[in-house]
């Protein structure tokens, strides 16, 4: 076990575009290290999604915590290689934060519905067709992949707070 140091925004690894994996290189123990050590860092940190870059790793691994969405019995999804194949054309928008942007969260539209094709971690054709929370973590952490943060998604900046000022002004706890 290993917890992995979380990049920030900032560090140029963010904006880079992340390399497939292949077939070969999936197999490897280095691989399968890297996506052990991406799992106890997310739940080190209680994220519930990590894509490789967030991790110095510009490969193109995400997780996705399930169980923080729609399915609370889901379990952690492990996708190599995601692809968005198909997309609603309704929208949501919903507040997001990163773990490579601590302490700070905003509104940012997404698709409402996605289908994702990717593989598992030993190499299996997956197609995932999600909705809500689920959909959100998903384009986000492939966001990450193609070197695209949540912040450059946003349409309006006026959403745009620190994290004790969402928990004191908008959630719906606030008063």
């Amino acid at each position: 076990m290993a917890i992995l140091k979380v990049a920030n925004m900032g560090n140029p690894v963010l904006r880079h575009e992340a390399e497939p994996v292949t077939s070969r290189d999936l197999k490897s123990l280095p691989v399968q290290q890297l996506i052990d050590d991406m799992i106890d860092t997310l739940y080190e940190y209680h994220g519930v999604g990590l894509a490789g870059p967030q991790v110095h790793e510009c490969k193109r691994i995400i997780l996705v915590d399930r169980s923080a969405g729609e399915d609370p019995d889901g379990g952690m999804l492990v996708l190599v290689n995601p692809v968005v194949t198909e997309a609603s054309d309704a929208t949501e928008e919903d507040w997001e934060g990163c773990l490579s942007i601590p302490d700070i969260r905003g509104r940012v539209p997404r698709a409402s519905q996605i289908v994702v094709e990717s593989k598992d971690r030993k190499g299996r054709d997956q197609t995932h067709s999600v909705s809500g929370f689920t959909a959100r973590i998903m384009q986000h952490e492939i966001d990450h992949l193609d070197g695209v943060l949540f912040l450059d998604r946003m349409t309006d900046m006026l959403s745009l707070t620190f994290l004790p000022e969402y928990g004191r002004y908008w959630t719906d706890d606030a008063e």
